[in-house]
């Protein structure tokens, strides 16, 4: 595949990892894509690390931000994939350092009928600390650093990078959702489109991701597990607020009953929700 990629990158109020993300990206073999960064409602200095970067990388870079009502990841993904340029969208968060390869390996996978759901590898607290004080560029460390980073249980496994080396890419699980983890995922545009994309009807933390898992096997898109290539390290982060964990389990679950492929509040409503925006007087 030659076309354009669109990397769009999830961040809410993390500067120090996002800085170290587009730092990777910016190192990217590939350079055939663009940035799209996603932001949940940061404060102002995320935009202006984002428009530094803008300036210090020939690839394009691209701010999309909406005022913070919470944790709105499906929709503000969503407003990502609107101003995107790419025939194939790579999902990653903004705490996931990307190899060198990433963009490549993720071209290398992208089949029209398959999604990808790609692979991480957790760096401890003390280890992305050291990370993110100290500007280590850890997505450029080679196979021996990290086994030595592993052996200090400092991270947590490298079976993903051995089948990277190995050469081995898989078709398992096509038509299973459960598992995977949206951290680090691809779909084509025209997959997106017409399962209208993430569900803004989730909001706060879990389940976001699942349900477009659902939606797309639905579709006939099968899952492709990008083990052989697709990898990341992913910073560590405090756990989540999971107090709508609960309220977003049972949305997933009404999905799982009933046949449904579209998103209640997908692209689609976005589109509307923003020209009823434009038509509406302004408050004096």
């Amino acid at each position: 595949m030659a076309d354009l990629i669109s990397v769009i990158v999830a961040t809410y109020n993390r500067p120090d990892a996002l800085d170290a993300v587009l730092r990777s990206l910016a190192g990217q073999g590939d350079r055939d894509f663009e940035i799209v960064v996603a932001d949940d409602g940061s404060h102002s200095d995320t935009g202006r690390l984002v428009a530094d970067w803008a300036k210090r990388t020939s690839i394009p870079v691209n701010h999309v931000w909406h005022e913070d009502k919470g944790f709105r990841l499906a929709e503000i993904r969503n407003r990502a994939i609107r101003v995107s340029g790419g025939r194939y969208c790579i999902f990653l968060d903004g705490d996931c350092l990307a190899r060198r390869d990433f963009v490549a390996a993720h071209r290398a996978l992208a089949r029209p009928g398959w999604f990808v759901t790609g692979s991480r590898l957790l760096l401890s607290r003390e280890l992305t600390a050291d990370v993110l004080d100290g500007k280590l560029a850890a997505e450029q460390w080679s196979l021996a650093t990290l086994i030595g980073q592993r052996m200090r249980g400092r991270v947590n496994r490298l079976a993903p990078l051995l089948f990277s080396r190995s050469g081995m890419s898989t078709r398992r699980s096509q038509r299973r959702w459960r598992g995977a983890r949206g951290s680090n995922m691809a779909f084509w545009r025209s997959d997106l489109d017409a399962v209208d994309g993430f569900d803004a009807a989730f909001t706060g933390w879990g389940r976001e991701d699942s349900d477009i898992f659902v939606r797309m096997i639905r579709h006939g898109v099968r899952r492709k597990d990008g083990r052989g290539g697709a990898t990341v390290l992913h910073l560590w982060h405090p756990e989540a607020d999971r107090s709508r964990l609960d309220v977003n389990q049972r949305q997933l679950d009404q999905l799982l009953a009933e046949p449904r492929v579209r998103a209640q509040q997908g692209l689609t409503w976005l589109a509307q929700s923003i020209e009823r925006g434009r038509r509406e007087p302004a408050h004096p």
